[in-house]
Protein backbone atom coordinates (compact mmCIF):
# COMPACT_ATOMS: atom_id res chain seq x y z
CA UNK A 1 0.00 0.00 0.00
CA UNK A 2 2.82 2.20 0.72
CA UNK A 3 4.54 1.25 -2.54
CA UNK A 4 1.39 2.52 -4.65
CA UNK A 5 0.69 5.16 -2.48
CA UNK A 6 4.11 6.93 -2.65
CA UNK A 7 6.02 4.98 -5.10
CA UNK A 8 8.52 4.21 -2.46
CA UNK A 9 9.58 0.87 -0.87
CA UNK A 10 10.77 2.41 2.38
CA UNK A 11 9.07 1.39 5.60
CA UNK A 12 10.78 3.49 8.01
CA UNK A 13 9.01 6.75 6.59
CA UNK A 14 5.27 5.36 5.66
CA UNK A 15 2.87 8.03 5.41
CA UNK A 16 -0.44 5.99 4.29
CA UNK A 17 -2.22 5.31 7.67
CA UNK A 18 -3.75 1.75 6.30
CA UNK A 19 0.16 0.84 5.74
CA UNK A 20 0.71 1.87 9.85
CA UNK A 21 -1.99 -0.59 10.64
CA UNK A 22 -1.20 -3.48 8.09
CA UNK A 23 2.76 -3.28 9.49
CA UNK A 24 1.60 -3.33 12.92
CA UNK A 25 -0.03 -6.40 12.53
CA UNK A 26 1.93 -8.77 10.07
CA UNK A 27 4.65 -7.75 13.37
CA UNK A 28 2.16 -8.86 15.82
CA UNK A 29 1.40 -12.17 13.43
CA UNK A 30 5.58 -13.03 13.74
CA UNK A 31 5.54 -12.23 17.07
CA UNK A 32 2.52 -14.43 18.27
CA UNK A 33 0.78 -11.87 19.57
CA UNK A 34 -2.78 -12.17 20.86
CA UNK A 35 -5.30 -12.41 18.73
CA UNK A 36 -3.39 -13.65 16.47
CA UNK A 37 -1.36 -16.31 18.33
CA UNK A 38 -2.97 -19.47 17.60
CA UNK A 39 -0.19 -20.57 15.49
CA UNK A 40 2.47 -20.58 18.05
CA UNK A 41 1.43 -23.29 20.90
CA UNK A 42 0.45 -26.02 18.37
CA UNK A 43 3.94 -25.07 15.88
CA UNK A 44 5.70 -25.38 18.91
CA UNK A 45 3.82 -28.37 20.25
CA UNK A 46 4.40 -30.56 16.92
CA UNK A 47 8.00 -29.54 16.95
CA UNK A 48 11.29 -30.42 18.58
CA UNK A 49 12.44 -29.14 21.64
CA UNK A 50 15.49 -27.73 20.14
CA UNK A 51 12.97 -25.92 17.42
CA UNK A 52 10.90 -24.84 20.16
CA UNK A 53 13.54 -22.89 21.56
CA UNK A 54 14.64 -21.72 18.08
CA UNK A 55 10.99 -20.65 17.82
CA UNK A 56 10.57 -18.90 21.16
CA UNK A 57 14.37 -17.26 21.20
CA UNK A 58 15.87 -16.52 17.42
CA UNK A 59 12.84 -16.25 15.80
CA UNK A 60 11.71 -13.16 17.95
CA UNK A 61 14.56 -10.99 17.28
CA UNK A 62 13.89 -10.26 13.25
CA UNK A 63 10.26 -9.01 14.28
CA UNK A 64 11.30 -6.86 17.09
CA UNK A 65 14.37 -5.49 15.27
CA UNK A 66 11.93 -4.41 12.91
CA UNK A 67 9.96 -2.93 15.73
CA UNK A 68 12.76 -0.99 16.97
CA UNK A 69 13.08 0.32 13.26
CA UNK A 70 9.88 1.17 12.64
CA UNK A 71 8.39 2.62 15.77
CA UNK A 72 7.17 5.81 14.34
CA UNK A 73 5.03 3.98 11.81
CA UNK A 74 3.14 1.31 14.17
CA UNK A 75 0.22 2.41 15.89
CA UNK A 76 0.42 2.70 19.67
CA UNK A 77 -2.96 1.97 20.34
CA UNK A 78 -3.36 -1.43 18.07
CA UNK A 79 0.17 -2.36 19.82
CA UNK A 80 -0.80 -1.63 24.08
CA UNK A 81 -4.29 -3.60 23.02
CA UNK A 82 -2.73 -6.36 21.84
CA UNK A 83 0.36 -6.40 24.29
CA UNK A 84 -2.74 -6.10 27.21
CA UNK A 85 -4.39 -8.92 25.34
CA UNK A 86 -1.40 -10.71 24.90
CA UNK A 87 -0.46 -11.11 28.65
CA UNK A 88 -4.26 -12.54 29.55
CA UNK A 89 -4.52 -14.83 27.03
CA UNK A 90 -0.79 -15.75 27.49
CA UNK A 91 -1.78 -16.20 31.47
CA UNK A 92 -5.38 -18.33 30.88
CA UNK A 93 -4.02 -19.92 28.24
CA UNK A 94 -1.35 -21.58 30.11
CA UNK A 95 -3.49 -22.36 33.00
CA UNK A 96 -4.91 -25.82 31.31
CA UNK A 97 -1.77 -27.09 29.29
CA UNK A 98 0.12 -30.00 30.70
CA UNK A 99 3.08 -30.00 27.85
CA UNK A 100 5.74 -28.00 28.31
CA UNK A 101 6.17 -26.63 25.09
CA UNK A 102 2.57 -25.29 25.31
CA UNK A 103 3.44 -23.92 28.46
CA UNK A 104 6.33 -22.15 27.06
CA UNK A 105 4.20 -21.49 24.17
CA UNK A 106 1.83 -19.43 26.17
CA UNK A 107 4.57 -17.91 28.36
CA UNK A 108 6.25 -16.30 25.55
CA UNK A 109 2.78 -14.40 24.09
CA UNK A 110 2.41 -12.82 27.68
CA UNK A 111 5.84 -12.22 27.83
CA UNK A 112 5.65 -10.83 24.56
CA UNK A 113 2.30 -8.76 25.65
CA UNK A 114 4.45 -6.91 27.97
CA UNK A 115 7.20 -5.89 25.16
CA UNK A 116 4.88 -4.67 23.19
CA UNK A 117 3.19 -2.70 25.45
CA UNK A 118 6.18 -0.73 26.19
CA UNK A 119 7.52 -0.11 23.20
CA UNK A 120 5.68 2.52 22.28
CA UNK A 121 6.26 4.44 25.36
CA UNK A 122 10.44 3.77 26.06
CA UNK A 123 12.53 1.32 23.98
CA UNK A 124 15.30 0.77 25.53
CA UNK A 125 12.89 -1.17 28.40
CA UNK A 126 11.76 -3.31 25.74
CA UNK A 127 15.16 -3.87 25.17
CA UNK A 128 16.09 -5.13 28.27
CA UNK A 129 13.01 -6.68 28.91
CA UNK A 130 13.80 -9.04 25.56
CA UNK A 131 17.08 -9.66 26.52
CA UNK A 132 15.87 -10.66 30.22
CA UNK A 133 13.28 -13.18 28.46
CA UNK A 134 16.10 -14.45 25.87
CA UNK A 135 18.54 -15.47 28.60
CA UNK A 136 15.96 -16.93 31.05
CA UNK A 137 13.86 -18.79 28.22
CA UNK A 138 17.08 -20.64 26.82
CA UNK A 139 18.12 -21.75 30.34
CA UNK A 140 14.92 -23.04 30.89
CA UNK A 141 14.97 -25.39 27.46
CA UNK A 142 17.77 -26.46 28.31
CA UNK A 143 17.19 -27.84 31.36
CA UNK A 144 13.87 -29.41 29.76
CA UNK A 145 16.01 -30.84 26.41
CA UNK A 146 18.96 -32.30 28.97
CA UNK A 147 16.50 -33.38 31.62
CA UNK A 148 13.34 -34.73 28.73
CA UNK A 149 10.96 -33.31 30.16
CA UNK A 150 7.97 -33.05 28.06
CA UNK A 151 4.91 -33.13 30.52
CA UNK A 152 4.08 -31.93 33.61
CA UNK A 153 4.31 -35.63 34.70
CA UNK A 154 8.16 -35.91 33.52
CA UNK A 155 8.84 -32.81 35.99
CA UNK A 156 8.20 -35.58 39.11
CA UNK A 157 11.55 -37.66 38.47
CA UNK A 158 13.86 -34.57 37.33
CA UNK A 159 15.18 -34.50 40.94
CA UNK A 160 16.55 -38.21 40.29
CA UNK A 161 18.54 -36.88 37.52
CA UNK A 162 20.34 -33.58 38.85
CA UNK A 163 19.16 -31.83 42.44
CA UNK A 164 21.26 -28.64 40.89
CA UNK A 165 19.71 -28.91 38.03
CA UNK A 166 16.20 -29.15 39.84
CA UNK A 167 17.18 -26.17 41.68
CA UNK A 168 18.56 -24.27 39.04
CA UNK A 169 14.84 -25.29 36.99
CA UNK A 170 13.09 -23.56 40.21
CA UNK A 171 15.21 -20.91 40.03
CA UNK A 172 14.52 -19.63 36.69
CA UNK A 173 10.54 -20.40 36.90
CA UNK A 174 10.16 -18.17 39.49
CA UNK A 175 12.13 -15.96 37.49
CA UNK A 176 9.91 -15.93 34.86
CA UNK A 177 6.80 -15.68 36.83
CA UNK A 178 8.46 -12.48 37.98
CA UNK A 179 8.63 -12.70 41.53
CA UNK A 180 11.34 -10.75 43.66
CA UNK A 181 14.26 -10.71 44.04
CA UNK A 182 14.71 -12.87 40.26
CA UNK A 183 16.14 -11.08 37.37
CA UNK A 184 11.96 -11.39 35.87
CA UNK A 185 10.66 -9.21 38.41
CA UNK A 186 12.45 -5.82 37.61
CA UNK A 187 11.33 -5.54 34.07
CA UNK A 188 7.75 -6.21 35.12
CA UNK A 189 8.32 -3.57 37.66
CA UNK A 190 10.26 -1.02 35.54
CA UNK A 191 6.60 -1.40 32.94
CA UNK A 192 4.54 -1.08 35.22
CA UNK A 193 5.55 2.33 36.88
CA UNK A 194 6.21 3.32 33.18
CA UNK A 195 2.60 2.79 32.49
CA UNK A 196 1.65 4.46 35.38
CA UNK A 197 3.68 7.30 34.97
CA UNK A 198 2.06 7.82 31.62
CA UNK A 199 -1.54 7.60 33.22
CA UNK A 200 -1.89 4.22 31.57
CA UNK A 201 -2.85 2.62 35.08
CA UNK A 202 -6.18 0.72 33.80
CA UNK A 203 -3.99 -0.93 31.52
CA UNK A 204 -0.94 -1.28 34.04
CA UNK A 205 -3.26 -2.65 36.10
CA UNK A 206 -4.94 -5.67 33.92
CA UNK A 207 -1.60 -6.66 33.05
CA UNK A 208 -0.30 -6.96 36.80
CA UNK A 209 -3.66 -8.68 37.38
CA UNK A 210 -2.41 -11.13 34.35
CA UNK A 211 0.70 -11.53 35.53
CA UNK A 212 -0.90 -13.56 38.67
CA UNK A 213 -2.37 -16.09 35.78
CA UNK A 214 1.16 -16.79 34.21
CA UNK A 215 2.09 -16.78 37.97
CA UNK A 216 -0.07 -19.78 39.07
CA UNK A 217 1.63 -22.31 36.11
CA UNK A 218 4.85 -21.42 36.90
CA UNK A 219 4.33 -22.32 40.44
CA UNK A 220 3.11 -25.46 39.39
CA UNK A 221 6.07 -26.69 37.38
CA UNK A 222 7.98 -25.74 40.11
CA UNK A 223 6.02 -27.65 43.06
CA UNK A 224 6.19 -30.82 40.22
CA UNK A 225 9.30 -30.50 39.97
CA UNK A 226 11.15 -29.69 43.24
CA UNK A 227 8.25 -30.57 46.20
CA UNK A 228 7.07 -33.74 44.60
CA UNK A 229 7.95 -37.19 44.80
CA UNK A 230 6.69 -39.96 41.69
CA UNK A 231 5.66 -43.62 42.72
CA UNK A 232 9.10 -45.13 43.74
CA UNK A 233 10.21 -48.10 46.11
CA UNK A 234 13.89 -48.02 48.04
CA UNK A 235 15.75 -49.79 45.25
CA UNK A 236 14.97 -46.53 42.69
CA UNK A 237 18.06 -45.55 41.17
CA UNK A 238 19.34 -41.68 41.97
CA UNK A 239 21.49 -41.00 38.45
CA UNK A 240 23.22 -38.37 40.22
CA UNK A 241 24.76 -40.92 42.93
CA UNK A 242 26.44 -42.60 39.84
CA UNK A 243 29.33 -41.71 38.01
CA UNK A 244 29.20 -42.31 34.27
CA UNK A 245 30.86 -45.72 32.95
CA UNK A 246 33.78 -44.17 30.68
CA UNK A 247 36.01 -47.13 31.17
CA UNK A 248 36.14 -48.96 27.81
CA UNK A 249 36.53 -52.82 26.62
CA UNK A 250 39.98 -54.43 26.18
CA UNK A 251 40.48 -54.80 22.66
Amino acid sequence: INAWQTGTWDIINMTHPPAHIMLTMALAMKLGLAPAHFWLPEVLQGSTMVMALIIVTWQKLAPMTLIYLTINNLSPTILIFMGALSTIVGGWGGLNQTQSRKIMAYSSIAHLGWMASISTIMMNLMIFNLMIYLIMTMALFFTLIYSKMKTIQDTTTAWTSSPTMTTMMMILLLSLGGLPPFSGFAPKWLILEELVSQNITPTATLMAAASLLSLFFYLRLTYTTTLTLSPNVLQTKFKWRFKPNLSSSPM
